[in-house]
């Protein structure tokens, strides 16, 4: 497996990986317009974000600055996160920043079958954030642990976008695969 860090992603998805369609191959249903898109997923984090926080606020006292060494341990897990999606693939993944529009994100061109896409689209959100999160649910002593999972699980809603198309868009056996800016599947 390798894993090519490959900086700005220039807005061109010319730019991005691509390989031939296997016959049959068919694209995910989901937004053209990637500004919109990436607007729309920024909202939907902000909102995971807001009632997570709420939650930990309720069941916690947090120090003010407690808010400010989460959002810095956040942001030093940007990295990170799209690195753990990157080992998912056997052979090759790029990763990308977009920070003008709020995004970093990986692509890989091999296929994938439907419950390992879901599992690497899932898996740095599960480790950063859903950890963390319950650890404070069970330990509310514990209110760094509460917000750094609640920012990000938020962080994660474009990942959930793709499982959400990925479940119900894909059927039992097909194959998953990225190419340029789009992922598609086939049997």
């Amino acid at each position: 497996m390798k894993i090519l860090y490959k900086g700005k992603y220039n807005g061109d998805p010319a730019s991005l990986p691509q390989r031939e369609h296997p016959e049959g191959a068919v694209q995910f249903r989901e937004p053209d317009d990637m500004k919109k898109l990436a607007i729309l997923i920024n909202i939907v984090a902000c909102v995971i974000m807001i009632v997570l926080i709420a939650v930990v606020e309720w069941l916690s006292d947090i120090d003010f600055y407690m808010y400010w060494f989460a959002f810095a341990v956040h942001l030093a897990l940007m990295f990170p996160h799209e690195f753990l999606h990157a080992v998912w693939f056997r052979r090759e993944a790029e990763v990308y920043t977009n920070l003008k529009q709020g995004m970093l994100f990986v692509s890989g061109t091999e296929d994938l079958s439907k419950s390992r896409f879901v599992f690497m689209s899932l898996f740095p959100n599960l480790l950063f954030g859903v950890v963390p999160f319950v650890v404070f649910l069970l330990f509310p002593q514990f209110p760094l642990l509460g917000l750094i999972g609640a920012l990000n699980i938020g962080a994660g809603a474009g990942d959930y976008m793709n499982v959400f198309n990925c479940l119900t868009q894909v059927p039992k056996g097909a194959k998953v695969y990225n190419s340029g800016m789009h992922t598609y599947w086939y049997r």
